[in-house]
């Protein structure tokens, strides 16, 4: 088993869909020539920074954005460029399998047996994640996507990392 991961999703987590509470600041980006307006708290950095400091886990991406997460949000965050999970975009509407089912598997074999902690808002994740062949003990941490990361879930994942090391 290596060290934990913590994986962080952008939208709806980082960038709630709703206008968010005090801390968040109004942010314009452009990935891929396509231009996105999000709202980003630049609290967020130092403390995913001081979770992973304090239970010795990585901090990673498990996002659509891909690494394009490292060049229009850790600056915006106050993260450093993060590895990330390649997470192709979604065949398309037509194929069998949700949207939660298709980012749980590429981020169950991206982990390769690494415990994880998932910062994610997709409704199904949780199932999804829990039916990938092999997947390593993880805790999914359920975001509502209209209120985005919180102090709480923080704690509720530094508790299940340092819970890990017992």
């Amino acid at each position: 088993m290596g060290s934990p991961v913590v994986l962080l999703d952008v939208d709806g987590v980082l960038n709630p869909f709703e206008r968010p509470h005090r801390g968040y600041k109004r942010q314009r980006c452009s990935p891929n020539g396509m231009s996105f307006k999000l709202w980003l708290n630049p609290a967020h950095g130092p403390s995913l920074l001081d979770l992973a400091e304090s239970t010795g886990a990585e901090l990673a991406w498990a996002s659509y954005w891909c690494d394009n997460a490292n060049v229009w949000i850790s600056p915006r965050v106050g993260l450093p460029e993060l590895p990330f999970v390649p997470i192709p975009q979604f065949p398309g509407v037509n194929e069998a399998r949700t949207l939660g089912a298709w980012k749980a598997r590429h981020v169950a074999a991206w982990t390769e047996g690494r415990p994880f902690v998932w910062f994610e808002d997709e409704p199904d994740a949780t199932e999804c994640i829990a039916g990938e062949p092999d997947v390593a003990e993880h805790l999914l941490v359920e975001i509502d996507p209209m209120t985005g990361l919180t102090d709480e879930h923080l704690a509720t994942a530094a508790t299940w990392l340092r819970a890990l090391t017992r």
